[in-house]
């Protein structure tokens, strides 16, 4: 069975720091910025690995993110590729996408992204994290924010939900 398909075991409820775990959709650039290219969202991985925000990811969104960490223009080998999704997937929860997925109340241009949101929608998470400009200018039913905003909640001690 490939990595991206096994169930994790879910970190722990609450943080260190005793607030709500914030259970999270993250695009796929914000997770590849954070596991490779950016030093500036490296405390994204922190914040994974010690349970303050748990990624919520899915089948497709696993498999794009398999497929974008492969692009030759990142210049990883299979090993690098594997060792950046152990960074990653274990401590994702995974949801399961509905097969009647729900109709989205606004267009979005980027057919790509349309799995984020319906993720976001369907598995109840607290925000959609993304980087993408048009969709934290989108208005939907779950926020979505940018890393900085996050990081800044993160900071302030912010949790999820009760």
């Amino acid at each position: 069975m490939p990595m991206w398909q096994r169930r994790w075991p879910r970190p722990v409820a609450r943080s260190r720091l005793g607030t709500n775990v914030l259970r999270l959709v993250f695009d796929t650039n914000v997770v590849v910025s954070a596991l490779a290219f950016s030093r500036r969202l490296a405390w994204l991985r922190l914040a994974w690995v010690s349970g303050v925000a748990v990624p919520v990811i899915c089948r497709e969104t696993a498999a794009e993110l398999i497929r974008v960490i492969a692009y030759p223009k990142f210049r990883l080998d299979p090993a690098e590729q594997a060792a950046l999704l152990t960074d990653y997937l274990p401590f994702a929860e995974t949801a399961r996408l509905p097969t009647a997925l729900p109709s989205l109340p606004t267009a979005c241009r980027d057919r790509t992204d349309m799995v984020f949101i319906q993720l976001a929608i369907c598995a109840g998470v607290d925000a959609l994290v993304s980087g993408d400009a048009e969709l934290t200018e989108l208005q939907l039913s779950i926020p979505v924010i940018s890393a900085a905003t996050l990081h800044g909640m993160l900071t302030r001690g912010e949790g999820g939900r009760e």
